[in-house]
């Protein structure tokens, strides 16, 4: 069965989505742009947005019960792929603080992304 996962701590969806959803003991989060839940506004610059955009799919993750040791995979969206150095070494420190085993991962580049971010992020998880 099928269970929503909503939390304020992560922004609302901004189209006709969910911001996760939990199957079983797999949750999957939507894709998170990097806006601040507090401010509502997008924060500045590739390695912040990777940041904020990690830590708004985290918030996701831990609605559901779960924690960043249960991630297992992400799709990192890229607006501009020379950005990866920036985005390797924010993602990198983001786990790297918490002691989580880095999870699988992809990274694409793509034309654009909603809002004009420079980066979007999709986790998921499981128990």
């Amino acid at each position: 069965m099928k269970q929503v996962i909503s939390t304020d701590k992560a922004p609302l969806a901004i189209g006709p989505y969910v911001q996760g959803i939990r199957f079983g003991d797999i949750v999957i989060t939507s894709g998170q742009l990097p806006i601040d839940p507090t401010t509502k506004l997008m924060v500045e610059g590739v390695a912040n947005q990777t940041t904020q955009s990690l830590s708004n799919a985290l918030s996701i993750i831990e609605e559901s019960g779960l924690n960043v040791w249960d991630i297992v995979k992400t799709t990192v969206f890229v607006k501009d792929l020379n950005d990866f150095p920036v985005i390797n070494e924010a993602y990198k420190a983001f786990f790297e603080q918490t002691n989580a085993p880095f999870p699988a991962r992809s990274c694409v580049e793509v034309a654009r992304l909603p809002m004009d971010a420079q980066v979007e992020i999709e986790v998921t998880a499981c128990r």
